[in-house]
């Protein structure tokens, strides 16, 4: 590379590093290298960099370069919305030109297409599902032949390896690594040897790869072990009591952020929850409240992660492990980026493995699944609801399993539906059965990690690949310390967590309409709002819980037969009628004799007529099935005995478990059907 083309970067890197963070601002080592590779012509370059390192520099440095020497607009791919609201933000203060198109400013397309075309604009980020919409679709092969770089960033998601895997992403990186004319650079903070080179390989021969260290001296990272559930909760309230700034609780489920919110706030601490599942403004609030230090921490699911730039963030902590070493490093980057010292602490529990195991399997196509999926899509395209029914394929794994379908060019969107293109499915054992090992692989560098198997900070460096893995002389492991409170919570606080969690009643919500392919139609009636006794792995009641599950739900603690009068109590309060009547729920095997039982103490306590009206024919729920074939099995599973009268009035409906609602659901028609007004279901523990 040229003198000229170095002094070219140097001189754009340090005008943007001067507006970005003063005009004192030196670049770190690798940053001048990078965008002098970048404004090569068509290069194609890597950069693996902490979080911190300054990726973003480099790459808007690149773009002025590239600007200034007639080349067209910057093409960033980012995948999240809270990412791309930061970029466009840093874009501006580094004097570019740049506009966001997502799901969010609909309104404002026509406006930055226009600006585009008149090349007033330098920078264009869009999330990877744009692909998929026919407004920017139609404009893409346009827009490639006119930009000069295109930028994918948290590249480690295109790969199969990484383990944020997203198939959309990988299907809009291999359309825009096409280009023949424009400059590619992928960044993350995130990969290990295996992702890198897999992120190389898809960029093509050539790729100049930058990779430093990943080690981050501003971080004391402690692993907290052998605490039940309801200790983990009682240690996060202590521990916001003395830690210092503000910061997110990472949990592994939607369900753990809410309680744990619920539970925090009802300690007086300022949190919030924050989850996939919230509406895209009321997430943005949130992100600008902690940003503000306006509130002490964010309860957060993975939702919050990948790119949201908060540098004082002064700690990180995990109430549940992530899968691997390299989503947890993820997630902990976010913290100590301008400050001195930033905790990172990690709650671990063997509950998680199993929350591990579902993600380790997700986006692995199931050959079965996709013999099923192809002859549903014979006769035409299908809606996903319409495959639903037509496959016995859960709805979740169905969509990821059409986008990975759609990589390989077998399926394709055909407006809201999908179609099969005639491509046949070649399924490649090697591969997906070398990424199940990998993973499970992953999964055990974290549980060492869990166990405090050495320094932490190095044995996270190691299992991310570093070049220079070295002992930290910070974290729990190498000085013996822990932060406040220690090895174990307050009593205090323990208590106040139990009785907390054992307040909190699980709503459930009545499903609204049968699904296609059985014998009732349209909407479902007679079936009321119902209470569970627990969600999930719920905390607060995680030791009654692993009893209830070790005889096979074949018999009830009598600590949940109290929290189920317990919950009736409260829920009493809101009903717009007594019960006349309790019914045991039809199940399979040891379970029906549960529900008996649960729903002859709750006549028993109530003073209610105690009925048992149901027959169970056949075997047990088809397991990981769609809700057609389930509720197709269900009508010929359950009867109602004639014999039984059903009274006139709304009626309770006791279950020792749920998982779908269907059992219940099927059931509460047939007592319907028969005279109950209403029936409301009560469930000892709802399963997610």
């Amino acid at each position: 590379m040229s003198t000229e083309s170095t002094a070219t970067a140097m001189h754009h890197l340090s005008a943007v590093l001067a507006r970005l963070a003063g005009p004192e601002a030196v670049p770190r080592a690798d940053q001048v290298e990078a965008v002098q590779a970048i404004i090569q012509p068509a290069a194609r370059v890597l950069v693996v960099q902490a979080t911190g390192w300054g990726k973003s520099a480099v790459y808007w440095a690149a773009t002025s370069a590239l600007r200034a020497g007639g080349s067209g607009p910057t093409l960033v791919v980012s995948p999240l919305l809270a990412l791309m609201r930061d970029q466009v933000s840093a874009a501006q203060r580094s004097g570019l030109r740049a506009a966001t198109v997502n799901s969010t400013n609909l309104d404002d397309w026509d406006p930055i297409f226009a600006a585009l075309d008149s090349d007033q604009l330098d920078v264009l980020l869009v999330s990877p599902e744009r692909l998929g919409n026919p407004r920017f679709a139609a404009r893409l092969d346009e827009l490639m032949s006119r930009v000069g770089l295109v930028v994918i960033d948290e590249a480690h998601c295109i790969s199969d390896w990484g383990f944020d895997f997203r198939p959309d992403y990988q299907r809009l990186a291999r359309a825009l690594l096409s280009t023949p004319t424009a400059s590619v650079l992928a960044t993350t903070a995130t990969a290990n040897q295996r992702v890198t080179a897999d992120v190389e390989a898809q960029l093509g021969a050539g790729t100049v790869t930058f990779r430093g260290t990943l080690a981050r001296t501003s971080l004391t990272l402690s692993v907290v072990s052998g605490l039940s559930p309801l200790e983990r909760y009682a240690w996060v309230a202590d521990a916001l009591d003395s830690l210092p700034g503000s910061g997110i609780v990472y949990v592994l489920t939607v369900a753990e952020a809410d309680r744990l919110a619920a539970f925090l706030q009802a300690c007086g601490h300022h949190v919030l929850a924050y989850t996939g599942q919230m509406e895209g403004d009321a997430r943005v609030e949130v992100e600008e409240l902690l940003r503000a230090n306006q509130v002490k921490a964010v309860v957060a699911t993975s939702a919050l992660g990948m790119g949201y730039d908060k540098p004082d963030l002064g700690f990180c902590l995990h109430v549940g492990s992530p899968a691997t070493p390299v989503a947890y490093y993820q997630q902990i980057g976010r913290a100590g980026r301008a400050v001195e010292r930033a905790d990172a602490v990690l709650l671990s529990a063997q509950a998680d493995e199993r929350i591990w195991e579902y993600f380790a399997t997700a986006s692995i196509p199931d050959p079965d699944d996709v013999a099923s999926t192809l002859r549903a899509l014979t006769g035409g395209s299908r809606s996903v609801i319409e495959l639903d029914s037509l496959t016995g394929v859960r709805r979740s794994r169905l969509e990821t399993l059409l986008k990975i379908l759609a990589i390989d060019g077998v399926v394709a969107k055909d407006g809201s539906k999908w179609a099969a293109t005639g491509t046949p499915y070649v399924h490649d054992t090697a591969k997906w059965a070398a990424l199940a090992r990998t993973r499970r692989a992953e999964a055990d560098l974290m549980r060492r990690y869990a166990h405090g198997e050495g320094c932490l900070m190095a044995y996270l460096q190691q299992a991310l690949d570093d070049p220079s893995p070295a002992r930290c002389g910070r974290c729990s492991v190498c000085t013996g310390l822990l932060p406040a409170p220690g090895a174990q919570p307050s009593d205090a606080r323990l208590q106040a967590a139990r009785e907390h969690l054992r307040g909190v009643d699980s709503i459930i919500e009545p499903r609204k309409m049968w699904p296609s392919g059985v014998s009732r139609r349209g909407r479902i009636a007679g079936l009321a709002e119902g209470r569970a006794v627990a969600f999930a792995d719920d905390a607060g009641w995680s030791t009654e819980l692993l009893a209830l599950q070790r005889v096979g739900y074949g018999s009830i603690p009598p600590e949940l037969l109290a929290g189920a009068v317990a919950t009736l109590g409260r829920w009493s309060k809101v009903w717009p009628a007594r019960p006349v009547a309790v019914v045991a729920a039809p199940a399979a095997s040891v379970e029906m004799k549960a529900n008996q039982a649960l729903a002859a103490h709750i006549a028993s306590v109530g003073k209610l007529p105690l009925l048992d009206p149901f027959t169970w024919r056949g075997e047990a729920v088809p397991s990981d099935s769609s809700s057609g074939p389930v509720v197709a099995h269900l009508e010929g599973a359950i009867a109602l005995d004639d014999r039984v009268g059903i009274p006139h009035g709304p009626v309770l409906l006791c279950a020792t478990t749920m998982r779908t609602g269907w059992s219940l659901t099927v059931a509460a028609a047939l007592l319907h059907e028969a005279g109950a007004t209403a029936v409301m279901p009560m469930v000892v523990h709802r399963l997610p």
